[in-house]
């Protein structure tokens, strides 16, 4: 069986050249990633990720709306601000927290708002995520 990472780039590789989630690969993940996919599957489709996208400069933050606060995905380096990845990725116990499989999956199907923001507010809204 190839690793979680091979997998969710499989699973998202397909899903972007489909164009939409289809039962083979929401089956996949459910498999792969058990809960945390299916809290994935429903952030991706109700558009509770954002990319925010800094101008002039480019740069870009993702950010997933959990229950109770907005979490930073740091979509290169494959990292969360939420408990989950402090506590459970970090030590190995599971692959990705549902916010890092939210991520992925609505950028495969292009199911993200996408927010444009000045340069000079990155840093003042780093301070809220």
């Amino acid at each position: 069986m190839p690793d979680s990472a091979e997998e969710l780039k499989r699973i998202c590789d397909r899903i972007r050249r489909e164009g939409k989630l289809t039962k083979w690969a929401s089956g996949k993940l459910k498999k792969a990633f058990g809960d945390r996919a299916s809290r994935a599957i429903r952030a991706a489709q109700t558009k509770k990720v954002k990319k925010y996208v800094y101008e002039p400069s480019g740069r870009v933050r993702w950010v997933v709306v959990g229950r109770e606060r907005e979490y930073v995905v740091l979509r290169e380096a494959e990292y969360c601000s939420c408990e989950d990845f402090y506590f459970l990725v970090v030590s190995g116990l599971v692959p990705y927290c549902y916010h890092i499989l939210a991520q992925k999956l609505a950028e495969a199907l292009g199911r993200y708002d996408t927010i444009s923001e000045d340069d000079g507010m990155y840093e003042f809204l780093s301070g809220r995520f």
